[in-house]
């Protein structure tokens, strides 16, 4: 049976301010990847959302960024593979705190992003993200764009990885997700992505916007949880995978 995790980013509430829907997603996915206060989050919101997660049984995984809280850590930095290492371990540690404390265990990491999308072409980024996660925890998962060269790192550091494809997003040629602010990068009807995602994950393949065919691997889908939609969404596409044959569990 073809098998997928699917995954959103949590926790991007802080302070007096309430982003995304996470109680109503839980429901519907597999896996959580809980913003640890660089781009999005606290140290309030950290533990609330490691709880609802344990709670309701979902996979629980750290998601690491740049420091960037005003532009939600999608704006590129210039930082070093040094800085990367650092940035991403402390971050990583203080999400696996609250979860230990909250009798969980830490399951995966997923840098967000500008930082994931670095990593994603540069592998001297990636070597650096992978070997910090790899000596905090050589049994956590490394979630990576499919085939990019994170993906790569993490399995020459002796870390599992998932390769993960995006159910809102349109990919380039070189099978690269769309820049953000380019027209078309993301896809807003509901049955488009849907059949996006489902042929990314039973046909193993993705078209491009120029119409070419690109093979992908497909471990994981991550959904974006902070649309007016995010939920009926959420449940929508797990309840479609689910009538293609396709048993959603987390990795």
């Amino acid at each position: 049976m073809v098998r997928v995790d699917l995954n959103c980013d949590m926790g991007e509430s802080f302070g007096a301010y309430r982003i995304g829907n996470d109680s109503e997603l839980l429901g519907s996915i597999t896996s959580v990847n809980i913003a640890c206060g660089f781009h999005a989050g606290d140290p309030s919101v950290m533990r609330a959302t490691v709880r609802q997660a344990i709670a309701g049984g979902i996979a629980i995984g750290a998601h690491p960024s740049l420091p960037d809280l005003v532009g939600f850590g999608r704006r590129r930095m210039e930082i070093s593979p040094a800085e990367a290492y650092d940035m991403v371990t402390y971050q990583v540690g203080a999400l696996m705190a609250f979860t230990i404390q909250e009798g969980g265990q830490l399951k995966h990491v997923k840098p967000h992003g500008a930082l994931y999308n670095m990593a994603a072409a540069s592998r001297p980024l990636a070597d650096a993200i992978a070997s910090a996660i790899h000596r905090i925890d050589s049994s956590l998962i490394l979630y990576g764009l499919a085939g990019s060269e994170l993906v790569a790192a993490g399995a020459a550091a002796g870390l599992r990885t998932a390769s993960e494809v995006f159910a809102d997003r349109t990919y380039q040629d070189d099978g690269t997700l769309t820049p953000r602010n380019w027209p078309e990068a993301i896809i807003t009807d509901a049955e488009a992505s849907v059949s996006h995602v489902i042929r990314m994950v039973k046909d193993k393949e993705v078209i491009s916007q120029t119409g070419k065919v690109i093979p992908i691997s497909a471990d994981t889908i991550c959904i974006h949880g902070d649309g007016a939609h995010a939920s009926l969404f959420a449940r929508t596409l797990r309840s479609r995978l689910e009538a293609e044959g396709i048993s959603v569990q987390s990795i």
